[in-house]
């Protein structure tokens, strides 16, 4: 299969999502806490936890088992019902991935991972806008427990509900054996998982001060592509009325053939012949398989021959199977399942400065060295590439210019195919963006200035700033701008800050864009030469890797 980005890259996008969850307390630990709020949901009471003027409830199952041979790899089943009152203040299991989520506090990584957290303002029938986050690390790894993504600013500060799941990931989330197996392994469990948080949150929200007519589905990253995926989705279409995708990857346009020969490849891995074995296998074996580090052990579970230690890690993506996902969103068009709901879209200036942190050499190129490290992927195309860059750019260093390819290729060319093919659409509005806030932090052991990376807009658009990263005041403000955008957009379908431009929707006419900063700005047609050049450029939204 095609890879779409190098095991560095890959790493270092993957960690955009790493979060710190937390393990569900038993039935009522709380029992004696009369002054913790409790909401009645469909499925029973949950005891929560009031903090500095916010409610939260934390690992709601909102899914049933999708362990064991009747359950993995297949579609969720509903959400169990309890009596009594269930404790809701500690974070759900996240799903099993290549290691433990870092940070203090978290529970062990389960297969049984279908868990939720809501963030807001009071349980008292009010209509709030809710706000449904779909958390980055691309498709295999994170949880909705990160810390620079807590929910409680937005609910506080803009009155709205928040909410962030776990859901199944990489192999778990998307081996298929659909083509193996017969139709109840119809693939993309993972999607599916989404929209069952989705139906969850449309059963449940009122019961949270939530309004279940006005939901917003956005995501970061491979949380973007998960938007992308739920924007394309029949299944999720009455769940939700908008949607923001931010520095989206993919979710790329994989087929069922090709999904059922990664399959294969895990089973050649934990040398098994019969794909009903898949079934029964402990998950960390499967997980070992996923990553390539499953040892040999002749007899037991492990690959073919001894040689085959340390294979490359496997890279699992939804696949576009004609149903759950019918097809991939937005090439070119978009979906027309989601024709009437508004849609925001947007990127990071220096998206590429994240993934190159872990190699020096890139912030200190000469002339030499630029073209080398372009000419692997752009091939012919390098000199025409790069002197595209240097006329629209003509102070910029050799390092600035390879940062400025590297975010064009893919994520601004993505980001400017999905608000093109809104804007062609012309049923409802489209909103693009880029966050500028130009950081003077540098990459560590260099004096390259980090700008806005991929990532660096999580903590804007939760408005954890403060907790995250320098204090700087026109951080803060970057923050408190973007953080206001969003909330407005879930309220209102029109993106607005006080004290900034009105933003205007997105026309192929007039490209217009929103800069995010401290003072944000409207803008025609930005970075329009490399946009010109580009848009031309064949593949130039992929995700080729350039090393």
């Amino acid at each position: 299969m095609k890879k779409t980005i190098d095991q560095n890259r890959r790493k270092l996008l993957i960690a955009a999502g790493l979060s710190v969850p937390a393990m569900a307390l038993p039935f009522g630990a709380m029992a004696g806490n009369s002054s913790a709020p409790v909401a009645t949901t469909a499925q029973g009471k949950l005891r929560g936890r009031a903090e500095q003027g916010i409610l939260t409830f934390k690992g709601v199952p909102y899914g049933g088992s999708v362990s064991g041979p009747d359950n993995r790899f297949k579609a969720p089943t509903p959400p169990p019902a309890w009596s009594g009152v269930r404790d809701a203040t500690r974070f759900g299991a996240p799903a099993l991935q290549k290691s433990q989520p870092f940070g203090m506090d978290q529970p062990d990584m389960d297969e049984d991972c279908l868990f939720l957290n809501v963030w807001t303002p009071a349980l008292d029938g009010k209509k709030r806008p809710v706000m449904v986050y779909q958390h980055g690390g691309g498709f295999v790894i994170g949880s909705g427990a990160a810390p620079w993504q807590d929910g409680a600013a937005l609910a506080r500060e803009h009155d709205v509900v928040v909410v962030q799941s776990n859901h199944r990931l990489g192999l778990m989330g998307y081996l298929y054996l659909g083509e193996l197996l017969g139709e109840e392994y119809e693939g993309n469990q993972g999607l599916q998982d989404l929209v069952a948080a989705l139906k969850w949150v449309n059963q449940n929200i009122a019961q949270f001060g939530g309004d279940p007519d006005n939901v917003m589905i956005f995501g970061e990253s491979g949380g973007g592509g998960k938007t992308s995926a739920l924007y394309a989705m029949p299944s999720a279409q009455p769940y939700f009325a908008k949607a923001s995708i931010e520095s989206p990857i993919g979710p790329g346009h994989q087929t069922r053939q090709q999904a059922t020969e990664m399959t294969r490849e895990v089973m050649r891995r934990v040398n098994v012949t019969d794909p009903r074995e898949l079934l029964t296998l402990p998950a960390e074996v499967l997980v070992k398989a996923q990553v390539g580090t499953i040892p040999f052990q002749p007899g037991n579970h492990g690959p073919a021959d001894a040689s085959k230690t340390g294979e490359t890690e496997l890279m699992f993506w939804p696949l576009v199977d004609g149903k759950v996902l019918p097809e991939e969103p937005f090439s070119p068009d978009a979906p027309q399942v989601s024709a009437g709901k508004p849609l925001m879209v947007g990127t990071c200036k220096d998206e590429s400065v994240f993934f190159y942190q872990g190699d020096k050499s890139v912030f200190n190129l000469s002339e030499e060295g630029l073209h080398q490290r372009l000419k692997p992927t752009l091939g012919s195309r390098t000199t025409a590439w790069v002197n595209t860059f240097k006329q629209s750019r003509p102070q910029a260093s050799p390092s600035e210019i390879f940062i400025a390819i590297t975010t064009a290729k893919p994520w601004r060319a993505h980001h400017n195919r999905i608000a093109e093919g809104k804007a062609r659409q012309g049923e409802a509005s489209v909103f693009s963006y880029i966050l500028d806030y130009d950081s003077p932090e540098v990459v560590r052991g260099t004096d390259f200035p980090q700008g806005s990376p991929h990532a660096s807009d999580i903590a804007m658009k939760f408005n954890t700033a403060a907790q995250f990263g320098p204090k700087a005041e026109a951080r803060l403000q970057t923050a408190a701008n973007m953080s206001t955008m969003w909330a407005n957009f879930a309220r209102h379908s029109q993106p607005s800050a006080p004290g900034q431009p009105a933003w205007q929707t997105f026309t192929l006419a007039n490209r217009e864009t929103m800069i995010i900063d401290a003072e944000c700005r409207m803008q025609n047609d930005p970075e329009s030469l490399e946009r010109q050049f580009w848009s031309k450029e064949p593949h130039a939204d992929t995700e080729e890797p350039i090393s």
